[in-house]
């Protein structure tokens, strides 16, 4: 017997009758005598909807009050789903993230988790009962409801899974794990049986949307093994773990890319010290967060270019704002290019391989496609290019790297 901890996202729980199909897939892992506890979102849709009706009141809401009203939403769904649950004659039981004590801090919408009580949940385990948990949601020390940002009860399910110490937090999803590249670019693309926390971390970061980067980052600290996996059909999913020392790991494990991007570069800065702060402080201080960042000195060490990259619906706020930095810092010229996208290989194979950075440039170099940055690290190469050659690069380096077979073990 084994105690999983189970995720369903807006999609799984869109509908009652999703909502039943989850009970029936709930039921099947209680009758081969797991304990289960199950996290739940949204039905698919409904937080947009309470975002609109709290908009329609007024354009800048409350945070304290959003969070009030936001958590609402996975109440309805826990509820609807312990119903079922004991329609099928399962002893269930549902919480809020204040009834089940998952303690955060006082940022309301963007909370972060510190503490739960786990008692509750134990002794309803030992009952015999399905916990059923509101994810994205929990309560400061002061009593007020918070809520963790979009994506938060990926966050909320991992986070119960290490408190418990669960033998697996799985969470399912509209897609039935994780592939080498998307597979809308790449037909050929492949499931993977398996990835590293590492791996995942930095997939989620460069574009890949199937988990939350905090879930992850959180189930590498507590070390939780992680399952992706279909909610509409069977199959074993993608397993995230810790690399395993005795199994021989693929060069590269993945292909992602953000088409988000933006590129500003800023001409002819005086070479001085703490030139870097003087332009990239005013950008932090407007909350915009910088990605890849190279700087050019001159050859009479004179001036210096300071290229970087950000958000694309960030692009028109940067501009702005790096246009009175040059007036202030007496720079050349501030130019910009929001028609970039980055592309990244991934795989912690690099560590021990040389050579993959080389086959990624020639690969490119072969179909035309231009570099305009690059960035490493241990695991990882991106690389900046042209938005129209995204799905060229894409599909070039997925064959070049030969990700339509699995690898060799």
């Amino acid at each position: 017997m084994s105690l999983i901890v189970q995720k369903y996202g807006g999609t799984s729980v869109g509908t009652t009758e999703r909502i039943s199909a989850v009970a029936d897939k709930v039921m099947r892992y209680r009758e081969r005598g797991d304990d289960v506890v199950v996290v739940v979102s949204a039905m698919s849709g409904e937080t947009d909807r309470l975002l609109g009706l709290a908009n329609a009141i007024g354009s800048v809401p409350v945070p304290r009050e959003l969070d009030v009203l936001l958590a609402t939403g996975e109440q309805v769904t826990i509820a609807l789903l312990s119903m079922a649950l004991q329609q099928r004659g399962c002893a269930a039981r549902s919480y809020t993230g204040a009834q089940v004590h998952i303690r955060t801090d006082s940022a309301h919408n963007k909370a972060r988790i510190r503490a739960i009580d786990d008692a509750r949940v134990h002794a309803d385990l030992t009952e015999g009962r399905v916990v059923v948990v509101a994810g994205f949601q929990g309560v400061d020390e002061d009593g007020n409801i918070t809520t963790l940002g979009r994506g938060g009860s990926d966050t909320t399910a991992v986070a119960l899974a290490a408190a418990l110490k669960a033998d697996e937090c799985q969470i399912f999803t509209d897609v039935d794990g994780v592939y080498t590249t998307d597979p809308r670019v790449v037909p050929q693309a492949r499931r993977l049986d398996r990835i590293t926390f590492e791996e995942m971390l930095e997939m989620a970061s460069l574009g890949s949307k199937v988990l939350q980067i905090r879930a992850v980052e959180f189930a590498g600290k507590y070390n939780v093994p992680l399952r992706v996996l279909s909610t509409f059909e069977e199959g074993n999913g993608t397993l995230i773990s810790y690399e395993e020392p005795d199994v021989e790991q693929a060069l590269i494990s993945g292909i992602a890319f953000n088409r988000d991007e933006a590129k500003l570069t800023v001409v002819g800065v005086p070479d001085q010290p703490g030139v870097a702060h003087r332009v990239l402080g005013p950008v932090a201080d407007a909350n915009v967060e910088v990605d890849m960042i190279i700087q050019n000195v001159a050859p009479d060490g004179a001036t210096t270019d300071l290229t970087f990259t950000v958000h694309r619906n960030d692009y028109s706020k940067v501009l702005s704002i790096l246009k009175q930095v040059a007036r202030e810092t007496g720079a050349q010229d501030v130019t910009g290019d929001d028609k970039i996208v980055k592309v990244s290989v991934v795989g912690v194979g690099m560590r021990s391989h040389a050579g993959i950075a080389s086959t990624m440039f020639e690969t490119l170099a072969k179909e035309g496609v231009n570099i305009r940055m690059i960035s490493t690290s241990e695991i990882k190469i991106s690389v900046v290019v042209d938005e129209r050659y995204l799905e060229l690069a894409v599909r070039a380096l997925h064959e070049a790297f030969n990700l339509e077979q699995p690898a060799l073990i």
